[in-house]
């Protein structure tokens, strides 16, 4: 039944709130990453480790969450879960040891997988049928913000507090969060209460996890790692595939899978995760790369990075609702989807364009063609993901998808990772080719250089060395810069080599009466 009045605000604030709370700490942690290697003693390689474990968690949890939902009872279930991710992040604030806070963070990983799902089909549950489209829209919002969010939040924290703060601040919100949810969201008749009646695939869980989380593992360490030159990259890469091929052979073979696979025989919902692919990879790698290219080249702060993605998103916010609105008159998700691909691919193509003495203000419009093109998928690729598909298969369906976007996000971060690094050692070879003592302009450099840091610091001896020095700086610089520039033209490719495949995004029509129960089905399986 629909929320009514104060209630539905409540729950507005709450559902949302949670989500963008969870989906901030997969990010926020990016830039407070130096702090917290020199506050425990540890290398920045083995810091990052936060970072995999919250996610390792994320793609394990987030295709189980329908089932955990049906079986303890999803009031039941996002109250606990809420309170994993809230205490979990007390104890990452108070931790004084890197294995200590990679559980912790592990353990607020599995409270905030199960947040993103269960909280969108709450919310879809406080609105009547024909406005869920519009409460899609809102959830969106979060979608969007929430990773954008963390790197600016987390700069300002870094910049004015200490790394702990940026696990406290989801404190308070948990706990106001979970009150509120315990007091205004009412359990549907009989949740949770047919445990009997439900069976434990607990083959299907433990192939699962093994074959995900290791999946997950190599695509995060893999780039740290040096690849297969790694044991641990090798041994996981098995386990994986073994995991992987062993949980998609299971679960077609029995008659109660933990993930149901079957509808992947959709063709709706089979073309939609390559598009829900894409989207993760685009949207996580554009947020990994614009900042450590704004940081590393450009010479910007943490903070300053964060607040020059954080205005052009907001236009996204405003865009959501307006998209549910639009879409909750029937209008077709597909020329959403082609018009936000494109606006994508503008974006990255642009942002190849850039100089190396841009400023904050010029990234503005590339920045906002990105949230306009993210608003523009996002709703109608949830949408689309469900057209064709049974009612009964609703869960499946939208927790494949979600992991699907998870994915599509790690492999995006470990390929432009792979691809900077390659394109660096390119570049920095192609400049340094030219940069010979038989070059009369970079003798001239050189000597120009040496001559202005002896007159600066009346170190005669050793301002050539320190030329050189300042000349590689600037080649590494340079090279990098180059190297960024690519990979956002393959981000571009990447967007406008999916496009065509819309033409397999077509759904039978439904009567008025199968659409209702689609709808209700729909709030049910997020």
């Amino acid at each position: 039944m629909a929320a009514k009045g104060i209630a539905k605000f409540i729950i507005v604030i709450t559902t949302v709130s949670a989500a963008v709370m969870e989906l901030i700490d997969t990010s926020i942690v990016n830039v407070a990453l130096t702090d917290m290697s020199g506050s425990l003693g540890v290398s920045i390689e083995d810091i990052s480790w936060v970072i995999t474990s919250y996610a390792i968690a994320n793609v394990i949890i987030i295709p189980l969450t329908g089932f955990l939902a049906e079986y303890f009872g999803r009031k039941n279930y996002y109250i606990v879960s809420m309170i994993i991710f809230t205490l979990a992040s007390y104890m990452c604030a108070e931790s004084t040891g890197l294995v200590e806070i990679i559980v912790w963070r592990f353990f607020q990983g599995v409270g905030g997988g199960a947040l993103l799902s269960t909280s969108q089909a709450i919310l879809f549950d406080a609105f009547e049928e024909k406005d869920r489209p519009f409460a899609s829209g809102l959830f969106g919002m979060g979608l969007v913000l929430g990773p954008t969010l963390g790197p600016t939040l987390g700069g300002y924290i870094i910049e004015h507090f200490s790394w702990p703060l940026i696990f406290m601040i989801n404190i308070p919100i948990g706990i106001i969060a979970t009150l509120l949810s315990y007091t205004f969201i009412e359990k549907k008749p009989g949740e949770g209460k047919q445990k009997s009646a439900i069976s434990i695939d607990y083959i299907g869980i433990a192939l699962l996890m093994a074959g995900i989380g290791c999946l997950q593992f190599v695509l995060e360490r893999g780039e740290s790692e040096d690849w297969f030159a790694s044991n641990a990259i090798r041994i996981c890469s098995v386990i994986a595939f073994i995991g992987l091929a062993g949980f998609i052979y299971y679960e077609l073979s029995i008659e109660k899978p933990a993930v149901n696979l079957r509808v992947l025989n959709n063709r709706n919902l089979a073309f939609t995760t390559i598009f829900t692919f894409v989207i993760g990879f685009g949207l996580f790698t554009s947020v990994f790369v614009y900042p450590v290219l704004a940081q590393r080249v450009l010479g910007f702060s943490a903070y300053e990075t964060g607040l020059s993605l954080l205005a052009p998103t907001l236009i996204a916010v405003v865009m959501m609702p307006i998209i549910g609105k639009t879409m909750s008159k029937g209008v077709s998700a597909i020329p959403f989807v082609v018009v936000g691909f494109s606006l994508f691919a503008a974006y990255a193509w642009t942002s190849a364009q850039v100089s190396p003495d841009v400023g904050k203000a010029d990234f503005f419009i590339p920045l906002a063609m990105r949230a306009f093109g993210i608003s523009m998928v996002q709703l109608p690729l949830i949408n689309q993901a469900v057209a064709g598909l049974q009612p009964k298969d609703y869960a499946s369906g939208i927790a494949l998808n979600n992991m699907i976007r998870q994915l599509g996000g790690a492999f995006g971060i470990a390929m432009a990772n792979n691809y900077v690094a390659q394109n660096y050692a390119q570049h920095r070879s192609d400049i340094v080719s030219n940069l010979t003592p038989t070059n009369p302009l970079f003798q001239e450099r050189i000597n120009s250089m040496a001559q202005g840091l002896a007159a600066k610091t009346g170190d005669v001896a050793t301002a050539t060395t320190k030329a050189y020095a300042a000349m590689s700086a600037a080649v590494d610089r340079q090279a990098y810069y180059l190297a960024y520039l690519d990979t956002f033209r393959l981000i571009a490719i990447f967007f406008i080599a999916v496009i065509p495949l819309v033409v397999f995004l077509k759904a039978k029509k439904k009567t008025p009466q199968e659409e209702a129960a689609a709808k209700m089905a729909l709030s049910e399986a997020h």
